[in-house]
């Protein structure tokens, strides 16, 4: 017959196991797979306005430089008309030099208008990706934001259950002394998270080792405080 105490220790045993089990629940959620998946989703969409918002400014950029030589053309433009018309000049050569001069920046003009008609037609299919993007973008924000409550509430749910079963374990350690204890968590530490199993018949329940007659009959006859380990496994058997 087994000690109180190694009885105990099988409880915490079960109590360790189920704790296991509970954390390994934790970590291996589905709703925390599922709100990673929406996580990538998002910071997807992020690199994809990143890039398109930059594509979107190189463009800008573009057409603000036609604008600023547009705008200092037709100042130059002005200034030659102004003083073509002025009466300051009286030379035909340089009259006719100063309207060549205008209408040269007057096509000159005219093909940089026509090249920002061109940017502003490549601007347009930009700005709409770019709206698209942002409209993916916030609804994926909500379904992020959907799959972390699911996750909150999945995780808290645990939670609970592992505070029951921690309580439900230290009671049940009470009755085992603290050398019984540290051995055992030493044990289970390196046997796969079981340190102590019960003899079933001539067995080891942890390894099912089979143990001699006399081997079986010694260990029932240990005093309370004493016990013996598998030779196979190590691990504590109790009777």
């Amino acid at each position: 017959m087994s000690s109180p105490e190694l009885e105990a220790l099988l409880n915490v045993q079960g109590h360790d196991t189920r704790l296991d089990q509970l954390r390994h629940q934790l970590d291996t959620l589905a709703e925390r797979t599922a709100r990673d998946e929406v996580r990538a989703l998002v910071a997807q969409v992020d690199v994809q306005i990143e890039a398109t918002a930059s594509q979107r400014d190189e463009i800008a950029r573009r057409q603000n430089r036609i604008d600023d030589e547009v705008e200092s053309l037709k100042a130059k433009r002005d200034g030659f008309d102004k003083k073509l018309y002025s009466g300051e000049v009286s030379n035909p050569r340089e009259l006719q030099d100063l309207q060549e001069e205008i209408d040269s920046l007057g096509r000159r003009i005219t093909k940089l208008e026509d090249d920002e008609l061109e940017v502003m037609a490549e601007a347009e299919p930009v700005d709409e990706r770019l709206l698209s993007l942002k409209d993916a973008l916030a609804q994926r924000q909500q379904e992020l934001a959907s799959a972390e409550n699911l996750l909150t509430a999945a995780e808290a749910e645990i939670a609970v259950q592992i505070d029951a079963e921690s309580e439900l374990r230290q009671a049940c350690a009470e009755p085992v002394s603290a050398g019984v204890l540290d051995e055992y968590e030493k044990l289970r530490a390196g046997l796969g998270g079981v340190g102590v199993s019960k003899l079933i018949g001539t067995q080891c329940g942890g390894c099912h080792l089979t143990l001699s007659a006399m081997d079986v009959a010694r260990i029932k006859k240990l005093p309370d405080g004493e016990f013996d380990h598998c030779e196979e496994c190590g691990r504590i058997l109790v009777p």
